[in-house]
């Protein structure tokens, strides 16, 4: 070897050895994980022995092995927290610096409203944790649009988030995913909105019942579907005719861009009751339907789902009736012949008597003579002494009673 390259070669040498003693205590170096261990990782950053990273040094959360945090070929940047040249140790924070490098960065993501990835580390009462460089929370009411009732399968699931609230002095940093579904979702409300079309039929999940609806999502956006617009027949609750993540057919009614509402109809998509009753229904059919109204004129009779007819007063029964009320009563079944059917105007006139054989006639009474009709009143004139039966008669009584009166006129 040349002296030249020998000075050279000492030169470095002692540039090497400078840089090893300067190393000390609270110093920051930037490595290479070389070794993982269940409790540590070790780094090689070019000095005379590597670096060990305890496990608790590792991550600003709880880990349960190192290589939940690093990975083999990893540069991290270490704070030297303790070094023993003697016995060849040194021990390194990866936290240190990961924290206060996050501050900084999290401060970023606030101001600019940044949506980022996290892997949730743990599991905690009231949410879930999160490595940002140090600590972060993601409160349960902030982790979905939707109530959660646990949590513990999201372990290690990687979520986007925002930051909420930074408070460093309390080394507090909230996160919520719930922000950034929320912001997506109205995005996504406004451009459907935007584009859908009232009459437009779509397909749609049933996402939750209430007492006067579903609500079904058609595409990220929910719509209601009025308990009315659940079936052609009446509905009592939601549940006796849609369960939840049920796929249905529906039909959009109206939209409100101004205030995000959207109004659907599942008993549109679907042929109406009317629409089959030509196929169904003949007339002079005799049918079995159930009494759904009574009115002065008549009764409502509902011969299929959503296909009512109206048995008239006069075609109820054979007798004279003064109100339906006395022969029929509201839910009971009855026997109808269909006299006149017109599906356009949806109406169909129906016979409750013409199911039934009409009773015989009553025998009429027989005349009796005219002679011996009269007779009574001929016996009573005979034997009633007060009745004068002939002009003489009438003529003496008259004289007799008023004789002295009449007398005196003539006088």
């Amino acid at each position: 070897m040349s002296e030249e390259n020998v000075q050279v070669e000492a030169v470095e040498n002692q540039a090497d050895l400078d840089n090893i003693v300067s190393i000390k205590k609270g110093d920051t170096v930037k490595g290479t994980i070389v070794k993982i261990e269940d409790n540590q990782a070790i780094v090689s950053f070019g000095y005379k022995y590597d670096g060990i990273i305890p496990i608790r040094e590792l991550s600003s959360v709880q880990v349960d092995n190192a290589a939940d945090a690093v990975q083999i070929g990893q540069e991290v940047e270490c704070r030297v927290v303790t070094i023993d040249d003697q016995n060849e140790k040194m021990v390194l924070s990866k936290r240190q610096i990961d924290s206060e490098n996050a501050w900084e960065q999290l401060q970023a993501k606030l101001d600019s409203g940044e949506v980022f990835e996290v892997v949730v580390a743990d599991v905690v009462k009231g949410g879930l944790v999160a490595d940002v460089g140090t600590r972060g929370f993601i409160p349960a009411s902030m982790v979905e649009r939707h109530f959660v009732e646990d949590f513990s399968d999201y372990k290690g699931k990687t979520l986007r988030v925002k930051v909420k609230e930074l408070d460093r002095e309390n080394n507090k940093v909230i996160l919520s995913q719930k922000d950034v579904l929320d912001q997506e979702f109205e995005a996504n409300k406004a451009n459907i909105i935007a584009n859908i079309q009232e009459g437009q039929e779509i397909d749609g999940t049933v996402q939750r019942l209430t007492q006067f609806g579903a609500f079904v999502d058609i595409g990220g956006v929910d719509g209601l579907v009025h308990v009315s617009e659940l079936a052609w027949s009446h509905v009592e609750k939601p549940a006796d005719v849609v369960q939840e993540g049920q796929s249905v057919r529906v039909k959009v009614l109206k939209v409100d861009p101004a205030n995000g509402k959207i109004s659907l109809s599942i008993k549109a998509a679907q042929p109406g009751p009317w629409d089959s009753a030509a196929g169904q229904f003949n007339i002079g059919d005799i049918v079995t339907g159930t009494v759904k109204r009574l009115v002065n004129f008549g009764a409502f009779v509902e011969i299929a789902a959503g296909v009512e007819g109206l048995v008239h007063i006069s075609q109820i029964a054979h007798r004279h009736i003064g109100t339906p009320h006395e022969v029929l009563k509201e839910g009971q079944s009855v026997q109808v012949k269909i006299l006149d059917l017109n599906v356009a105007e949806k109406r169909v006139s129906l016979s409750i008597k013409e199911t039934e054989e009409a009773p015989a006639e009553a025998p009429k009474a027989e005349k009796q003579p005219r002679s011996s009709a009269r007779a009574p009143r001929e016996e009573i004139k005979l034997n009633n002494p007060n009745v004068s039966l002939s002009n003489e008669g009438m003529s003496f009584s008259l004289a007799e009673k008023f004789g002295d009166k009449l007398s005196k006129f003539k006088n």
